[in-house]
């Protein structure tokens, strides 16, 4: 396992004294591929393995045309080397790197050389760990740089960017910068207790530390949709048979996923495909129709129904526009509700209507296409909650979720122990338990174990 130094700074000697090497591209054939060299022998090791027209002069932010030879002399490449020298490179250490033709058995060979002339295999996420150990970027950057790698969508690109740029850290440095004014002030309050001086009154402490409380509960109710963003949502698609509900889910993916037939009862099973709306990833899940079953496949399809109902962040029950609407709806309707989220979808608009209901639905015609358009605005609302801004204001990891949970419950202690009335030593037990939480969003106090768990998850590469 890896061992770094809290505060953001490898233990001297440990690890950023050698040279660590990579395939920074993805697997596979391709035009080009990069072998990214980083640390105190990158030069020397790409001098080392590369033959240049003349004795390369390593100016910074310049690219050499090159040679990759084996060890017999013979030309397996041609490539182009591009120099960044520490600090202002992505690691903030001296990096090379060299663009290959994108060969799978080129790149392996230029990294066996590399090997061989003395650098060390990089781990996943190294290079970007030394980037955070050295200072470059904080903890939240690099998460939002895995994050930026694994978007599905432009609109997750767009918020991880945002992210990798130092949004968290700007968002949480002024309220944390009045905490620590509050802790210095209780401090020096109790160098002068002797002299009965107060510094700061209960009144003064609880007005100090609201503003800092709701700062924080705000960033952290945003994950609720933060968490929408980064990691998708389920929605199934429930009703009784035959009343659409896979020509709606062709509809909505636009492509002919889910088999339509007019008997019945046709899908028996779930089947499921991802698609985008406003930019969050939906797994979009058609179930069997639901009644009771005509024999044993039929029943085990209504039965998984009910637990991808269960499931789901959303729910869209639809029933037929054109049929009277029969108790069942209602029933699945009601079901639906009482498991979270649900949207009641009227199908087949497109035909006479006969059904009456006065509950809130949307009227769609999954054959025309009629009202589709207004139901992905439905449903794009249900997804976000009201007054979180579409590009900014929340935060999509779970570690920094729990993080901000841990910082409000430390000032919840304080709250109450100014309330009470407890020495000013009891309360900044409190306020010191949140600024821990705190830097351990930014990495300022983060244990190895937890780097080590985040950095394990990036590719090799990066």
């Amino acid at each position: 396992m890896r061992r770094w130094a809290a505060g953001g700074a490898a233990e001297p000697g440990l690890i950023l004294t050698d040279t660590i090497v990579a395939i920074s591209t993805p697997p596979g054939t391709g035009g080009l591929g990069v072998v990214r060299l980083s640390g105190t022998q990158a030069r020397a090791i790409a001098a080392g393995i590369l033959r240049f027209p003349k004795p390369p002069e390593w100016t910074p932010w310049t690219a050499a045309l090159a040679e990759l030879p084996d060890a017999a002399g013979h030309t397996v490449d041609q490539v182009v080397a591009t120099f960044f020298a520490q600090p202002r490179s992505y690691t903030a250490e001296d990096l090379v790197e060299i663009s290959c033709h994108g060969s799978p058995v080129v790149l392996r060979f230029a990294v066996e050389r590399a090997l061989e002339a003395g650098a060390r295999l990089a781990e996943p996420g190294e290079f970007t760990l030394r980037a955070f150990l050295n200072g470059r970027i904080d903890l939240p950057r690099a998460e939002a740089v895995r994050d930026l790698i694994e978007a599905t969508t432009l609109y997750q690109a767009r918020i991880a960017a945002q992210q990798a740029e130092g949004w968290v850290s700007r968002r949480i440095a002024p309220l944390k910068e009045q905490l620590v004014e509050l802790t210095a002030l209780l401090e020096a309050g109790i160098d002068f207790a002797e002299d009965d001086i107060e510094v700061a009154s209960d009144a003064d402490i609880l007005a100090r530390l609201a503003p800092v409380a709701s700062g924080l509960a705000e960033l952290a109710s945003s994950f609720d949709y933060g968490k929408l963003v980064h990691s998708g949502l389920n929605l199934a698609i429930v009703g009784r048979p035959n009343v659409g509900k896979s020509s709606l889910f062709n509809r909505l993916l636009e492509q002919d996923r889910a088999i339509v037939t007019e008997a019945p009862g046709t899908t028996r099973d779930l089947v499921s495909e991802a698609a985008a709306i406003e930019g969050i990833p939906v797994k979009f899940v058609d179930t069997a129709g639901i009644r009771t079953g005509q024999d044993r496949a039929e029943t085990l399809g209504v039965e998984r129904s009910f637990q991808a109902m269960a499931d789901a962040d959303l729910r869209l029950v639809v029933f037929d526009l054109s049929a009277p609407l029969a108790p069942e709806d209602l029933e699945l309707a009601a079901r639906a509700r009482s498991q979270g989220r649900t949207l009641l979808v009227g199908n087949k608009c497109d035909l006479e209507r006969r059904a009456e209901t006065s509950e809130d639905f949307v009227a769609v015609s999954a054959l025309t296409g009629a009202g589709i358009p207004a139901l992905r605005r439905r449903i794009a609302e249900a997804i976000a909650p009201a007054g979180i801004p579409p590009e900014t204001g929340f935060i999509t990891s779970l570690r920094h979720a729990g993080l901000l949970k841990e910082a409000l419950a430390a000032l919840e202690k304080g709250r109450a122990a100014a309330v009470a009335r407890l020495p000013h030593e009891m309360l900044l037990l409190d306020l010191y338990a949140a600024l821990q939480a705190l830097d351990a969003i930014t990495g300022a106090t983060t244990a190895d174990d937890i780097l080590n768990r985040i950095f394990s998850t990036f590719c090799i590469g990066k």
